[in-house]
């Protein structure tokens, strides 16, 4: 397989993924119980020399609740063949890596309510209470 991009400055080479085979559950009838379908996807984040050190950090700290020992591990079983497991966890590292690098959103700007929209809002509580007002009986005063 070639190597995974995810993005212009940031590949993972083949020689760096680690791949285990292992039965897997679900649909396949009998050839679940013969076939090592099930993908486990490992690469090592902390100490891979093909991120970038501005990367590392951040992958480091967005990944962290997934990340044992600095490496993140990919898991697929959904299919019953073992190379569209293969397939699909590869996909599954790229969307995770590239979800992980994407730079933080802007801070947001607080800004305060405009006085249109206060005037709405207080006359919207007032009609509200006028509606509750209207339905009380005159022995509920």
């Amino acid at each position: 397989m070639d190597d995974l991009v995810v993005s212009s400055s940031f590949r993972v080479p083949d020689g760096e993924l680690r791949e285990r085979f292992s039965r897997s559950s679900g649909p396949g009838g009998q050839g679940v119980n013969t076939t090592d379908s099930r993908v486990e996807l490992s690469f090592d984040v902390a100490n891979s020399p093909s991120v970038p050190d501005r990367l590392r950090a951040r992958l480091l700290e967005r990944l962290e609740g997934r990340l044992v020992d600095g490496v993140l591990t990919i898991v697929a079983s959904e299919h019953r063949a073992q190379l569209m497991n293969r397939e699909a966890a590869r996909a599954r590292l790229v969307n995770t890596l590239r979800d992980a690098i994407a730079p933080p959103p802007p801070p947001r700007r607080a800004t305060k309510p405009t006085r249109g929209s206060k005037e709405r809002r207080i006359a919207a509580k007032k009609r509200r209470g006028d509606v509750k007002r209207s339905r009380r009986t005159a022995s509920d005063d």
